[in-house]
């Protein structure tokens, strides 16, 4: 299936963008519209941190392990996603890129490597709803980057 990219640009830098989503448990500050149920394992950050969550999205529910498997600081994380008993694996990646004008861009890439043949069937819907719920992840994204650097101070 073709991947799904969502982006938005924020006022703070790559570092402190970077800073707060090498914490897995600061993802669930905004995926909690449609990711629930989150018990952590691993290290706290960095390569090797997990969760488990409840994924509800068009309907239905099935649980997800997210570990993460790649970071760059402070301009990439790399998640492995393991779905449907294991018939489902997608990749999600965030990248930063600073701007000319300040603050980052931050993209999102959520890419399936391996779907079950309903999923194929339904492709087009499910892209658009991912596209949906990760839009309303970048937009909850840049309010709690905003509320983390502001309670972090100066």
């Amino acid at each position: 299936m073709k991947s799904v990219t969502v982006s938005i640009g924020v006022p703070q830098t790559p570092e402190q963008v970077y800073d707060f989503l090498d914490v897995m448990a600061h993802h669930e500050r905004f995926t909690d519209h449609y990711l629930t149920d989150w018990r952590y394992s691993g290290p706290a950050r960095g390569v090797g941190s997990c969760a488990t969550v409840t994924a509800t999205l068009a309907g239905t529910r099935t649980d997800v392990a997210i570990e993460v498997v790649e970071a760059e600081a402070p301009h990439r994380i790399v998640e492995r996603n393991i779905s449907a008993a294991g018939r489902r694996l997608a990749h999600g990646v965030y990248t930063i890129e600073p701007l000319r004008t300040g603050g980052s861009r931050v993209s999102f890439t959520y890419a399936w490597t391996r779907t079950p043949f309903a999923d194929r069937l339904l492709a087009p819907v499910l892209r658009a709803t991912m596209q949906r719920a990760n839009r309303t992840v970048m937009r909850r994204l840049a309010t709690e980057l905003a509320r983390h650097v502001a309670a972090a101070g100066p």
